[in-house]
């Protein structure tokens, strides 16, 4: 079962990829999807500006970010965890 923000996450990562958002699978890694650095970047805008949080990345070191971009499954966990942590119930 999908939630709100997985949906928007893959929506948002589906755009950059220039792909329908059912072909954004969970297990994928954004180089299976062929997001470039630029890519990525604009998505980490589009998740900041989409969800009103803060994402703790560093272009410069995106390896190193707080930040967690290895899948798409790891992105949308990061997602929850700012926005709860962000925006509390």
């Amino acid at each position: 079962m999908t939630d709100d923000i997985e949906t928007r996450v893959a929506e948002i990562i589906a755009e950059q990829a220039v792909l329908e958002p059912g072909d954004v699978r969970m297990d994928m890694t954004l180089e299976d999807l062929g997001i470039d650095s630029l890519g990525l970047v604009e998505s980490i805008f589009a998740i900041e500006e989409t969800f009103d949080i803060q994402v703790p990345f560093n272009a410069n070191e995106p390896q190193s970010s707080a930040f967690d971009i290895s899948s798409v499954a790891s992105i949308v966990a990061a997602v929850r965890q700012l926005v709860a942590q962000q925006h509390p119930a």
